[in-house]
């Protein structure tokens, strides 16, 4: 199921690909502060390639639950520079999480590639933009805003409406001139959804499948994995490895996380013990 971003093919079959997060922000759930300075994030991102990263998503505003939006002149400053260094050394794509359009187009006539956008293109300006140019795109589900989406969310169904959420979308984008290629699809894990909203969101990825594209999961050190094991953001790893090779057995194409060596190999085991073909070990990076 290939994905097209701005001319490139990235392909999830047979090995899921791995996205792998870079907040420069001061006030993320999880990593908040630790990449705000230029020299540090650029650092993340180069040991997040060498760990065999696919994608380097990088983000300047927080939507953890209960976030305040921030000023797009503010996720400028923090995402600019970062971007500036890092698109003309980097060997893999580059996206830009935002849902602002002003952000998504500078970073886009920097070089990014994607635009991993919380807010599924709520804002026409943003269509306008997708419209104007070819890049990767993730729309993503959610409900309420992030300052809101926790306050008892509840569905009817909420596989059910996520599919028909997302397909609706999918075909407006569609009659605005943004080819379904372009396009990856995301649940959107923990937003403005419970834990066993979560829970059932994971357990029946595969109906969500039946869209045509492919699926975007973020789970990483999110509070639905906090749930079951008890630990603070930080050390949510063993958890969140366990729910995105689940994801990824049941057809997660894209897996978005903070922990980029053990997802990786997670991802080349999911798709050995799928494919029966034993991957070559790769080498060991030389420093």
């Amino acid at each position: 199921m290939p994905w097209i971003c701005a001319g490139l093919c990235l392909d999830t079959n047979p090995r899921p690909l791995v996205m792998g997060v870079l907040n420069v922000t001061p006030d993320s759930f999880s990593d908040g502060g630790q990449f705000d300075d230029a020299d540090r994030a650029l650092a993340a991102a180069h040991a997040m390639i060498e760990a065999g990263a696919d994608i380097i998503d990088v983000g300047g505003e927080s939507s953890r639950p209960g976030s305040a939006p921030v000023p797009e002149t503010e996720e400028l400053r923090r995402v600019a520079p970062v971007l500036e260094r890092l698109i003309p050394a980097c060997p893999i794509p580059v996206s830009i999480d935002t849902s602002k359009p002003a952000v998504a187009r500078r970073a886009l006539q920097i070089g990014a590639r994607i635009v991993n956008d919380v807010g599924a293109a709520e804002d026409p300006a943003m269509i306008q933009l997708l419209a104007e140019v070819p890049c990767g795109y993730v729309l993503m589900h959610r409900k309420g805003s992030p300052a809101t989406m926790q306050a008892a969310p509840s569905y009817r169904d909420v596989v059910a409406e996520i599919h028909e959420f997302l397909s609706r979308r999918l075909g407006e984008l569609a009659r605005a001139g943004i080819d379904p290629a372009r396009v990856a699809l995301d649940p959107g894990f923990g937003f403005g959804k419970t834990w066993e909203h979560n829970r059932q969101i994971l357990l029946h990825l595969p109906e969500l499948a039946t869209m045509g594209r492919p699926l975007l999961i973020g789970l990483s050190r999110k509070s639905f994995v906090g749930q079951i094991t008890g630990d603070p953001p930080p050390h949510r790893t063993a958890g969140s490895l366990a729910a995105e090779t689940l994801a990824m057995w049941l057809g997660a194409g894209i897996v978005r996380t903070h922990d980029v060596p053990s997802a990786r190999r997670a991802a080349a085991a999911v798709a050995a013990i799928q494919t029966g073909s034993i991957p070559p070990i790769p080498p060991k990076p030389s420093h």
